[in-house]
């Protein structure tokens, strides 16, 4: 039994398994054309880029975790379309809280960034995806049902796109943070980022399984 638990834990280090499980999540949704984006309100944002407040609290620095591009492309993508609002959703979902929502944290970044906050809005209740959508619904009103793009982690973003649209939100996927690419060669190896993705891609399956038994 050890021996066996060994192989089986060795296996678990090649990266092509768990990327063949993230890859059709990441795949579902493409990129908007850049030519079709200015009919869009703006872009609504989810939170989970955000490292532990602590950090900002003792330094006066925003921690940027692996999923930064949640943060850093709607930035870009605001200065590109001076019309746009952004809504970012973020509470805190920890089960001990520090009294720093994600969606303060996100304020002190777009400040930094030279984002016009009067563009801003920002969601600070929600703990997860499905209290993102239906906070965000209740915050926009009937604004909810004009066309927006949705930013979220492409592997998270079927669940999301689920959610959004069950609250009656007029949403358009924007993914980022791509995990893989079109295929991953058997020699990628790395026991400890593989099981990060092995993690995610469980956690993703799992929660979308979940969410539509309990829609």
């Amino acid at each position: 039994m050890f021996w066996a638990g060994l192989l089986a834990l060795g296996l678990l280090g090649f990266e092509a398994l768990p990327h063949a499980l993230l890859r059709p999540l990441e795949n579902r949704y493409p990129i908007p054309q850049a030519a079709t984006l200015d009919r869009y309100a703006g872009v609504i944002v989810l939170g989970g880029a955000l490292e532990n407040p602590d950090v900002y609290q003792a330094h006066g620095q925003v921690p940027m975790g692996d999923a930064a591009e949640r943060m850093t492309v709607p930035v870009g993508l605001m200065r590109q379309h001076p019309k746009w609002t952004l809504v970012f959703s973020g509470g805190e979902g920890r089960l001990l809280t520090t009294g720093v929502s994600e969606a303060a944290l996100a304020k002190a970044f777009y400040q930094e960034q030279g984002v016009d906050m009067s563009r801003v809005v920002l969601e600070s209740r929600s703990r997860n995806t499905r209290e993102n959508a239906s906070e965000v619904a209740t915050l926009l009103g009937e604004r909810c049902r004009a066309p927006w793009l949705l930013v979220t982690s492409a592997w998270h973003m079927p669940r999301s796109m689920a959610e959004f649209e069950s609250v009656g939100c007029n949403v358009t996927a924007y993914p980022v943070d791509f995990r893989t690419g079109e295929s991953t060669p058997l020699t990628e190896y790395s026991l400890a980022r593989s099981l990060l993705l092995w993690q995610m891609a469980i956690h993703e399956w799992l929660g979308d399984f979940v969410y539509r038994l309990t829609k």
